[in-house]
């Protein structure tokens, strides 16, 4: 059995409401076990003998669409990579800086680091974003609330579908899924 987490792009935001009890159940019907949901947006970590990681994003969107009726993109990743992404950030802990400054852009598809490069970062004074394998690491000193780094912008600038999280959640997910 390998541990997964999957993530959820856009849950409970914009009006798209699922109950994340009602989402543990689908998960339960897709024969996963051990699954935990983690705050109310879209954030699951399960246990499954099956091992690729694009299909079980494509079963898990499949019955969110028949359960819930929405169509949510799903990114599912392994503990590991997920480990990874959290041991290995080098942007955090910076100089002083609080853990709510720190978020992490998990993107869809990959992206060269070329490409990234290739960006016009609209970042203030303190703002810094790195990628990360597949995930853009942020420090958003001003917070993420203020930031033009946000999701959005990473879908727009790059072309892959991204869903993002507080540094909190990724290493509360890390903790979960060990």
């Amino acid at each position: 059995m390998s541990r997964y987490i999957a993530l959820l792009r856009g849950v409970n935001v914009s009006g798209s409401a699922m109950r994340m009890a009602t989402l543990k159940e689908s998960f339960a019907a897709l024969g996963f076990d051990e699954v935990q949901t983690y705050l109310q947006s879209g954030n699951v970590v399960f246990t499954t003998k099956q091992a690729d990681p694009v299909k079980l994003a494509k079963r898990i969107e499949d019955r969110i669409k028949q359960d819930f009726g929405m169509e949510i993109p799903v990114l599912v990743l392994t503990a590991g990579e997920i480990a990874s992404i959290a041991q290995n950030n080098p942007l955090f802990p910076g100089s002083g800086a609080t853990e709510s400054h720190f978020h992490c852009t998990f993107l869809f598809s990959p992206v060269t680091g070329k490409a990234f490069s290739a960006l016009k970062l609209p970042a203030v004074e303190g703002e810094r974003a790195i990628l990360a394998k597949d995930a853009v690491l942020l420090h958003c000193p001003h917070g993420y609330g203020r930031t033009k780094l946000n999701n959005t912008y990473f879908e727009k600038s790059l072309g892959v579908k991204a869903t993002t999280r507080n540094w909190k959640t990724v290493l509360a997910l890390c903790d979960l899924s060990t």
